[in-house]
């Protein structure tokens, strides 16, 4: 993952690049702050990146299995976690956030019902196996 971090530096970098190159020919200020702002974008996500590797592989007592250039498939096998193959809340949840947007057009009314709609979708995805048919 190492060599992500490096890639988003790299890309914070070119941006800075453009970002200048832009300011001197145009003057704009409207692209020249969404510029600056995806300069720090990219240094944020890869600062992120940099130092959580380095706390993952201070864990692990070593470099992680995709860095190691002597790895193979195989070392990143493993169970990845648990995804629910049948759960119709992801459904409920994206309709219930479209309700939010769609108030946000046509009233607020609808708004604050499809905010409670979305509270009550993602309690209800959160805690799908805990009760019924599916709980552990």
């Amino acid at each position: 993952m190492r060599v992500q971090a490096f890639m988003f530096y790299g890309c914070a970098v070119f941006f800075l690049a453009t970002d200048v190159v832009y300011w001197l020919w145009s003057k704009d200020w409207t692209g020249t702050t969404a510029m600056a702002l995806a300069v720090g974008l990219a240094g944020l996500i890869g600062f992120y990146i940099h130092f959580t590797v380095r706390r993952l592989e201070s864990a692990n007592g070593g470099p992680l299995y995709e860095d190691d250039p002597e790895g193979d498939i195989a070392d990143a096998a493993g169970e990845l976690g648990f995804f629910s193959p049948h759960s119709w809340w992801p459904l409920f949840l994206a309709l219930s956030a479209a309700m939010v947007t769609l108030g946000v057009v046509f009233g607020w009314w609808l708004v604050i019902l499809g905010a409670a709609a979305t509270i009550m979708t993602s309690v209800g995805l959160v805690f799908e196996y805990y009760r019924g048919h599916f709980s552990h």
